[in-house]
């Protein structure tokens, strides 16, 4: 298994090379909707949370941001929100923790879920993707303490669209994973992902059924599918990608592993505590 608002937040001296986070085209924002395709209500302190993560994700990805070849992030971007507002308990409705979700991995029943809201096309994500993720698979999935489920976000335009249909397509047969992973390699945006090449990248991913992925990629369901998440991520205010929930506390941008870590312990520390941190938290 393995998976940038447009973020990437790492120590480092700003990327050289023009950002890029914002959609260029903006799709209409729908509530989000929690576990089967409900409308979510959102309280007060979900709408706190949401704007602290549509601030975050802006000033953590402007637009045109984008990595350089050997660079590092760009702004800040770790959000929080005030626990006692009851914002995180809200937003961490949203973790589906479907047992048979093809796009998630880890245990339906982990003390952690980290949803990520991401864009093939975006820079940012593609580092999260190779940096950071499979650190925090090996550390935290393989022990059963994180599940991460994702949530197709494109707001690059058309192609952004395509390779998400292509991805939810690839899950039918059990490929999502490695899609993600030819997807997000090194060079692999740069060749875009038209629909011939999105086909290209199944076949390099193990799709077994080449005229099953083709029928899927282009099915209503597939966008359908593609549409719900987009539609939760912009009820939650997110404007860029990637953006996380882990446990319901937002965090805008492919973050350095310390600011995962941090908010994964502290959860698990919350959790095992009756759902308050303990001091040790976060260390």
């Amino acid at each position: 298994m393995s998976s940038s608002p447009q973020p990437a937040r790492k120590p480092s001296a700003k990327p050289a090379a023009k950002p890029s986070a914002k959609p260029s085209a903006k799709p209409a924002r729908k509530p989000a909707r929690g576990p089967g395709g409900k409308p979510l209500l959102i309280g007060a302190g979900v709408v706190a949370a949401a704007l602290l993560l549509g601030f975050a994700s802006y000033t953590a990805t402007r637009p045109d941001d984008s990595p350089s070849a050997g660079g590092g992030p760009a702004a800040p971007a770790e959000v929080s929100a005030d626990p006692q507002s009851g914002a995180y308990a809200e937003l961490e409705k949203l973790a589906r923790r479907e047992a048979k979700d093809p796009l998630a991995v880890g245990r339906a029943d982990a003390p952690v879920v980290m949803v990520e809201y991401a864009d093939f096309k975006c820079g940012f994500c593609g580092k999260f993707a190779r940096d950071t993720e499979p650190e925090l698979i090996e550390k935290y999935v393989e022990r059963g303490d994180l599940r991460i489920e994702w949530r197709n976000f494109p707001i690059f335009g058309e192609e952004s669209e395509t390779a998400a249909r292509g991805a939810w397509a690839a899950g039918r047969q059990g490929r999502f994973w490695q899609f993600h992973a030819a997807a997000y390699a090194d060079g692999a945006k740069e060749k875009g992902f038209a629909a011939d090449r999105v086909k290209a990248l199944a076949k390099e991913a193990g799709v077994p059924d080449a005229g099953r992925f083709a029928r899927d990629l282009d099915s209503d369901e597939a966008r359908a599918s593609v549409k719900r998440d987009q539609d939760e991520a912009y009820g939650l205010g997110a404007t860029s990608t990637p953006s996380f929930l882990v446990n319901g506390r937002p965090i805008a941008g492919a973050q350095p592993m310390s600011a995962f870590t941090q908010a994964i312990e502290s959860a698990l520390a919350a959790a095992g505590s009756g759902g308050k941190p303990s001091e040790k938290a976060g260390r």
